[in-house]
């Protein structure tokens, strides 16, 4: 039996990020994707128009009829409506199952620009760390988040958990992500692509990360496969819409 891994996060009609982009790579990835929808978008690879946010008490009725049926011990959280709301979600979660390991992917901005979170609390941001088992920002959400003289500065807050800070905003001839966990730094290297532009692809990173730690993986095992399957999403064509695959 495939272990069951879950997902919170926005429904991207184009099935590029979000729910969608996270169930196929979590399926491609051998474990059983679940999703809850956080909200509603209108958009497609290009162009974000407008969201429509779900009730939080919805989202926790979404919530609560998977965990009476499924036993689900890894968590990824995309998009949400406020911090303050992720906070209150992360308690409700944990009050039903302490053991649960939550990576959170904060989804700041849409590609098109449309901004989700302006204001930023950084007492906020460190009680919502202190829950996570990992947080996989971009670089300019870290220095949103936590801001500092660069990214891998700001990701100081890896003393509250373990940071995954991508690398996809640098430059260079490579793209790295570093992880910084427990005063270690590990960093992951994948030859930079022309054409490897790919709408979504934090999600479908933070979401292959969370496949490898519901499959047993230790957390360097599980960021250096995600990794891996990334940089074969973002190969896959030269489209911004990259193609999923186990082969």
């Amino acid at each position: 039996m495939r272990p069951y891994a879950l997902t919170i996060a926005g429904f991207d009609p184009s099935a590029g990020a979000g729910l969608l982009a996270d169930v196929k790579t979590l399926e491609a990835s051998g474990v059983y994707g679940l999703g809850v929808c956080t909200a509603l978008t209108v958009q497609n690879d290009v162009a974000f128009e407008r969201v429509r946010w779900v009730p939080a008490a919805e989202i926790r009725d979404q919530l609560r009829i998977l965990f009476a049926r499924f036993q689900v011990d890894f968590i990824k959280i995309g998009l949400i409506e406020s911090l303050p709301q992720l906070l209150e979600l992360i308690g409700w979660l944990k009050s039903q199952n302490r053991n649960l390991q939550i990576v959170w992917d904060p989804v700041l901005k849409a590609t098109a620009g449309y901004e989700f979170h302006r204001a930023i609390d950084r007492d906020l941001i460190c009680a919502l760390c202190a829950e996570m088992a990992l947080i996989t920002p971009n670089q300019p959400e870290m220095l949103r988040l936590w801001p500092g003289e660069s990214a891998e500065a700001a990701a100081a807050v890896a003393n509250f958990c373990p940071v995954l800070l991508k690398g996809g905003h640098a430059a260079g001839e490579l793209s790295t992500d570093v992880l910084l966990e427990g005063g270690r730094r590990h960093a992951f290297s994948a030859a930079r692509l022309a054409h490897g532009e790919k709408h979504g692809s934090g999600c479908v990173l933070s979401s292959a990360v969370l496949a490898g730690l519901a499959k047993g993986e230790g957390l360097v095992e599980a960021c250096r496969t995600g990794k891996e399957y990334v940089t074969a999403f973002l190969a896959s064509n030269d489209s911004l819409l990259g193609y999923h695959s186990n082969a």
